[in-house]
Order: C-alpha cells, then structure tokens, then sequence
C-alpha cells in the first residue's frame, strides 16, 4: 500500500467531536427546504408572469404558503432543540456540571442555540404571514439573522480540531454566510427570482455537505476513517464540495424545467 493510498482513509485518525446524527438531522432540515424552495420560488415566478394559469397566483395563496412554512420551520427547529438537549449523551438542560467543574456538553448548547434562532425565524413567518402587523421584509430580515448566527456558531465550533475536521467545516461556512448576505439582499430587492435561487442553491448545499461531514468523520457501519491530517483528503473534498453545489444546481434546473412544462 503506498504512502498516498495510506493518506486518504483509514491511516493516522484523530478523535473527532460529535456524531453522525448530528449532522445528519441538521441536513436533513436544510436539504427539505431547499427542495421545497426549488419548486416553490419558480412556481411563484412563473405564476407572476401568467396569472390566468396559476391558482397560486394571488398574493393570499402564496401568503399561506409561506405561513404553513413558518410552521413547519418553527417545528423543525423545535425537534432539533429537544433532540440535542435529551438524546442519551445530551447534556439534558444542563449547562455546567458543577461536580467536575467544567461546561457540559457545549457542543450541543450551540446546535441547539442554532435551532433557536431558526424557531424564531418560524415564528416571524407566522405572524408576518398571518397577519399585518409587521413591516415588510422583517421575515428575510430575521431569516438572514437566523443564518448568520449559524455561522458565527460554526467559526468558534472548531478550536483544537484535527486539519480534516476544521476544514470540511469551514468549507460549510461558505454556504453559511452566503446564504446570509443573499437572504439580507432579498430584504431590499423583494421577489427577485435570482437571489431567491442563488439562496436554494445554497440551502441544498448546506444540507448535502452536513451529510458529507457525517460520512467523512463519522463513517457508518464501520467504514474505514479518514486520514484527518492528510492534505489529499482536503484536495479530494475541497472538489467534491463544487461537486455538491453542481448537484444543487441540477436539482434546481430539473425542478424549475418540471415546474414550467
């Protein structure tokens, strides 16, 4: 076996924090949104252009869709704070074990502060959705802030991290924050089909590589580990991350040639 092959699984493995379902839910939230975005802003935008042929075409239809999916947001996120609190190893609510004196179990304090600001954004939607008694735009608003607190998480997440695990996460951090600014421009440029495509390219992005990033440090079913400090194996996911947002786009040129036939 040579040097190269040794490098990219199974050789030097380094302890890894977390686990595979705790980025397997995350992606999973991501990747049903950005599916459902990827049929929902071309129906909406075909819509616009021909009225007659839609029956979502009115401002009401497409305004209790968006209130459904602030249900459906703030649900999620609910599942995911429960999730991370009270699965076997969670820290159940408890933030400092007291007895050993040191935090307990930060790593899920901060998905779950994640998930929060999400079911905040679900809630706005709701009540943006459901009534008229918020400004315009405060639902984007409010969504870009949810997004970028995730990234602002995601960049004090990896402290003394092996090589392989900070960078699989810092590539996600480009999803993040892109989502983030995108999401803050549809406050001002409202409807825009662009940005609301370049944000669900995004989205599906985020939650195809949290699956990646379960895979590639948590391999299921005894799956040989990835060499953490080997750089062909940050070469190899470096490209499989444009691979990933190729498939997006895909996705979003299928969805978008099914919704217009």
């Amino acid at each position: 076996k040579t040097d190269e092959q040794d490098g990219q699984l199974g050789a030097g493995t380094t302890k890894t924090m977390g686990n595979f379902k705790g980025h397997a839910l995350p992606g999973s939230f991501f990747l049903l949104f950005g599916l459902w975005w990827s049929v929902k802003y071309p129906l909406k935008y075909l819509c616009r252009k021909n009225k007659s042929a839609c029956y979502l075409g009115s401002r009401a239809g497409f305004q209790r869709l968006e209130f459904v999916e602030g249900i459906i947001k703030a649900a999620f996120a609910l599942i995911g704070m429960v999730a991370e609190q009270f699965v076997p190893d969670g820290p159940h609510l408890k933030l400092y074990n007291y007895e050993e004196q040191h935090w307990d179990h930060l790593m899920n304090w901060q998905h779950a502060t994640m998930y929060l600001f999400y079911g905040i954004s679900g809630l706005v939607d709701i009540v943006a959705h459901g009534t008229n008694t918020l400004p315009v735009a405060v639902d984007r608003m409010v969504l870009s802030l949810a997004v970028f607190i995730e990234g602002f998480l995601f960049c004090y997440h990896l402290h003394g991290r092996a090589m392989l695990d900070v960078h699989v996460h810092q590539l996600l951090l480009f999803a993040i924050f892109g989502g983030a600014v995108c999401i803050f421009l549809e406050v001002f440029f409202r409807g825009s089909i662009v940005l609301e495509m370049l944000r669900t390219s995004l989205c599906i992005l985020q939650g195809s590589w949290l699956w990646q990033i379960g895979f590639v440090l948590y391999p299921p079913n005894g799956s040989p580990e990835w060499n953490q400090m080997d750089h062909t194996n940050m070469m190899f996911l470096t490209m499989c991350y444009c691979w990933h947002y190729a498939f997006a786009f895909l996705i979003l040129a299928v969805n978008y040639a099914i919704v217009s036939w």
